[in-house]
């Protein structure tokens, strides 16, 4: 019986971990995120009842199999940190289940429950907002991102408004299951059992019958267009650093463009993420990069430049102007991954990307990480630091074309910060570019998920996006997060496209996470009751 009972669990905490895996690997398979949950739910129901010791072990077996099946990826360009990213994810996720476990021994009915949807909820607003190691790729209202029809309403509650929708499925699914084994079922009238059966109904078709109609109403709204060329240059990210020529890219690139040019004049020219890595922030106009380019502008004096580097600040002091910075000859220097803005009058706009990827951008909590990074690498290494150390800016800016268009540029990891691209929209933004290098991943999943992150961010701005990948996928996306123009993926494109330009504000960026606030405030207030009942004395 006890084997049997090891196979069922087994079972159940497999058939989870795969569920939750399908929305990020089968497009248009959201709906499956609706009862992943279900079976692990049942699994912990029986060894619950069972007294079954150490069931952490299955459900951080689910997390793991979860992590590992959708963000294998990651270990394409890291493998430390693809092996770490699916281990410390899958473990801060099974803290929160098994804090609804311990929950269950001093709080009644169904509150262990609701503890738990609004912890896991909390959690993920915490990853989107405040986290210096943040890692939101599997919050759960990123399952619908290729089911944008079923999804309108993001633009009123964000991404945590799927998470929600996902936990009040699977827990209505599953108390509907208990009620039946349990035959606490047989018990109700009509009356309780014809509202629990609306309830779930509800639950389930209300947010997809709603979307339908936001769908089928929504009007694009425009403001005017703007003229965007895409130039899909294709550099092996492994090679372009140390085998290719910056000279060599930027006559790819710009031959893409020259093809396109002649079909007529564009308003804005978009390159992709770290483009190039010759620019010094003190003096950009000595960058041969940019003089490239200034150039080039000058055969086309309507048309702007966005493009993506990797920058250098130079700080010529004794002492070290921060943590993040590496010695540069009798000073310093101060890396960034930035995004500019070239005219043809020679007007540069510098934004510099903050939501930056730990370790291979950005090195956590410097005051305790850098020191061990530096012992580290003079221990084990060659010296040099080990975890890179670029440095972003405090808030958003926005950049602008030569007519004073503004626009918001989100790089690469940014798109997937859906309150922090309301920061945008906030300043002024009437449309949005994407900038970014998937390449590094390979024909792999994980440039296909990024890609449709971008949608959210179109539904949740109402914000029509020009996304520029160095290998794809480069796209347009309207502001109900349909994809109008996609390119293909590892070959060299350029494609163009009209953005309407759009400054009202959806009630996500006005207000924005509500749901998540909401979420935060009654796991609090359910943590202090469960704290005040492991006192002395209360039960």
């Amino acid at each position: 019986m006890e084997v049997k009972r090891k196979l069922i669990l087994w079972g159940l905490v497999v058939a989870s971990g795969v569920l939750l895996s399908l929305p990020w690997l089968v497009p248009h398979m959201g709906v499956c995120a609706l009862v992943a949950f279900v079976p692990l739910l049942c699994a912990d129901y029986i060894a619950y009842g069972a007294g079954v010791k150490r069931f952490w072990i299955w459900h951080y077996a689910c997390f793991v199999l979860w992590n590992a099946l959708t963000t294998f990826w990651v270990c394409n360009a890291t493998v430390g940190g693809g092996i770490f990213a699916v281990l410390a994810n899958a473990l801060q996720m099974s803290l929160i289940f098994g804090l609804f476990r311990l929950s269950r021994k001093r709080l009644p009915g169904i509150l262990p429950y609701v503890l738990l949807a609004a912890a896991w909820i909390a959690w993920e607003r915490w990853y989107l907002v405040s986290a210096e190691i943040s890692w939101p790729w599997l919050v759960l209202g990123n399952a619908f991102a290729t089911s944008v029809r079923d999804i309108q309403w993001y633009s009123i509650t964000g991404t945590l408004g799927g998470s929600l929708w996902v936990w009040l499925s699977n827990l209505g699914l599953f108390g509907l299951l208990a009620a039946l084994y349990s035959g606490a079922w047989k018990r109700w009238n009509v009356k309780a059992r014809s509202a629990v059966l609306t309830g779930i109904i509800l639950v389930l078709a209300g947010p997809l019958i709603g979307s339908s109609i936001m769908f089928n109403s929504y009007q694009e709204r425009s403001e005017g267009t703007v003229d965007v060329v895409i130039g899909q240059p294709n550099l092996d990210p492994y090679k372009k650093f140390t085998s290719m020529r910056q000279s060599e890219q930027n006559d790819i690139l710009l031959d893409l463009y020259r093809q396109e040019l002649q079909k007529g004049e564009t308003d804005l020219l978009l390159a992709p993420e770290t483009f190039c890595s010759d620019v010094i922030l003190n003096d950009i106009a000595t960058s041969p990069t940019w003089q490239c380019f200034y150039e080039f502008l000058q055969s086309y004096p309507g048309t702007d430049m966005l493009f993506g580097a990797a920058t250098n600040e130079l700080v010529f002091t004794r002492s070290a102007p921060g943590l993040l910075c590496y010695p540069w000859g009798t000073g310093w220097r101060i890396p960034h991954n930035s995004a500019i803005m070239l005219s043809p009058d020679m007007r540069t706009e510098v934004f510099h990307k903050s939501k930056l990827v730990v370790g291979t951008e950005l090195t956590p909590y410097p005051k305790i990480f850098v020191p061990l990074d530096n012992w580290l690498s003079k221990t084990f290494g060659d010296g040099h630091p080990l975890m890179a150390r670029d440095s972003g800016q405090d808030e958003i800016s926005l950049l602008h074309l030569d007519d004073g268009t503004p626009l918001g540029c989100a790089i690469c990891y940014e798109s997937v910060y859906g309150e922090y691209c309301s920061g945008y929209s906030n300043k002024g933004a009437k449309f949005l570019a994407v900038i970014t290098n998937d390449s590094w991943w390979g024909n792999t999943p994980g440039y296909r998920q990024h890609l449709s992150f971008s949608s959210l961010r179109a539904i949740e701005q109402r914000r029509d996006i020009a996304r520029c990948g160095n290998s794809g996928i480069s796209c347009f996306i309207n502001q109900k997060g349909e994809i109008q123009q996609r390119g293909p993926w590892w070959e060299e494109a350029v494609m163009r496209g009209t953005v309407n330009l759009n400054s009202e504000l959806s009630f996500f960026a006005r207000h924005g996470d509500v749901t998540g606030r909401v979420c935060v405030l009654v796991f609090l207030l359910l943590l202090a009751l469960f704290v005040a009942r492991l006192l002395p004395g209360r039960k």
